[in-house]
């Protein structure tokens, strides 16, 4: 969430207070939705709530999918991972939640392809530095 708050006004001239909004609209409703695209604690607070727990049990899954690769492998498979993620919720969920179809873009795709590579390369070193 924090990769696509900088990359959005960076790269697409939206305001980083965009993709917060949408995942709170989740939970709090489409009344959070921007436009306003200013700060607010509750949704932005919300979505973080939501982000946080979704990214714990998704990086889960994908340990359980990454324990016996090499460390290559390992975040080839998360790469690839985040990618089906992104096709799920900005594709799948949309049926459910129609505003994540907005950000259908790259810079969305390049935040989940990076969440599952990073998820799948922590997952390595803590487990080396556990065998250690």
């Amino acid at each position: 969430m924090m990769l696509e708050m900088v990359l959005v006004p960076v790269f697409m001239g939206g305001s980083p207070w965009g993709p917060p909004r949408m995942i709170a609209a989740i939970v709090m409703g489409k009344s959070v939705l921007p436009p306003p695209d200013t700060f607010a604690l509750a949704p932005v607070m919300v979505a973080m709530l939501i982000h946080l727990m979704l990214s714990i049990v998704l990086s889960i899954v994908l340990a359980l999918l990454v324990a016996r690769l090499g460390t290559g492998a390992a975040v080839m498979v998360g790469a690839v991972f985040g990618l089906v993620l992104y096709v799920i919720n900005f594709y799948g969920m949309t049926a459910v939640f129609p505003w994540f179809a907005m950000a259908r873009n790259w810079v969305t795709i390049f935040a989940h392809v990076m969440f599952g590579a990073v998820a799948a390369l922590s997952y390595g070193w803590l487990r080396r530095s556990r065998l250690n």
